[in-house]
């Protein structure tokens, strides 16, 4: 018999299709040089280095398309809309992160529905931290 069994091989996740940990570390950090130089956006990174900021999405996104769960273990819940509450963000806020986060989705070179999946996802996660009107 040379056929496997259904079931005894385990898919591999989305996180592993597309390259695992570098991926979404260059998709973070492509991500973070657009907000470095925006002047709606960066106002919302307190912090002076955005290497923080950089470190908690590209965990939270690992962890979220089926990586290690360092993300959850080091801060818990992601509480997504709870941890942005503290600032205002409206439609220009949304596209203006969007814009961002285009470029860096695009120069990852992801096949097709890949890139589908991620773009979806993106698109998802700006509409629901929206908070403010305008």
């Amino acid at each position: 018999m040379n056929e496997i069994p259904r079931g005894t091989l385990q898919e591999q996740t989305f996180y592993e299709q597309v390259g695992g940990e570098q991926t979404f570390r260059r998709l973070v950090h492509r991500f973070y040089q657009g907000v470095a130089e925006d002047p709606l956006l960066r106002p919302m990174y307190p912090e002076e280095d955005l290497g923080p900021a950089e470190e908690r999405l590209a965990l939270f996104l690992m962890q979220y398309w089926g990586g290690p769960r360092t993300y959850s273990d080091r801060r818990g819940h992601p509480r997504l809309r709870m941890r942005h509450a503290p600032f205002v963000v409206d439609r220009a806020a949304h596209d203006a992160w969007l814009r961002h986060m285009r470029v860096a989705v695009e120069e990852l070179g992801l096949s097709e529905e890949h890139e589908r999946q991620l773009w979806d996802y993106m698109t998802y996660a700006a509409a629901s931290m929206v908070n403010t009107a305008g």
